[in-house]
């Protein structure tokens, strides 16, 4: 996904995005600030990897983190909600998964759990990009989360 048609996607309907970021540590951040002009459609983004930052930074509930995991669509929904409600934006990603190595049967290496949220829907999904190695599922993850993106700014109506 070109982060281009995202910034020019966003720009015509007056849009700004927060991230919130686990296993890609910023990656989608990175990839939308390396674009010339990013700074008129990203607010701001979070990198929180550890289960601390995520309840400091995002307020994902303790409750919710014992009950499901870091790495579950809960989890997502609410790094989503929260990075929405801690930026001026009207679009939020959020990303966190096991990238690997490692895993278990239970949460294989390669889950990752995603969520979208805007002031008034918010949706989750999990991806199973499989054991591609901790730079293949990163790379596809951060690629995943700007098509999520770009797929929820073509919801809003183009600015006149």
């Amino acid at each position: 996904m070109n982060a281009l048609v995202l910034l020019q996607a966003a720009k015509a309907r007056g849009i700004m995005i927060t991230t919130a970021e686990s296993c890609t540590g910023g990656m989608v951040s990175a990839a939308i600030t390396d674009m010339p002009g990013s700074s008129a459609i990203f607010d701001r983004g979070f990198v929180t990897y550890t289960n601390a930052a995520k309840q400091q930074m995002l307020c994902v509930a303790p409750d919710t983190l014992t009950a499901h995991g870091a790495v579950s669509e809960d989890v997502a929904r609410e790094m989503a909600k929260g990075a929405l409600a801690h930026s001026d934006a009207q679009i939020a990603v959020a990303i966190t998964g096991i990238a690997g190595p490692g895993g278990s049967d239970h949460k294989p290496e390669g889950r990752v759990c995603f969520a979208t949220a805007t002031a008034t829907t918010c949706q989750t999904e999990t991806v199973e990009f499989g054991a591609l190695g901790r730079d293949h599922v990163r790379a596809a993850a951060r690629d995943h989360a700007l098509a999520l993106l770009l797929g929820q700014i073509e919801t809003f109506p183009p600015v006149n």
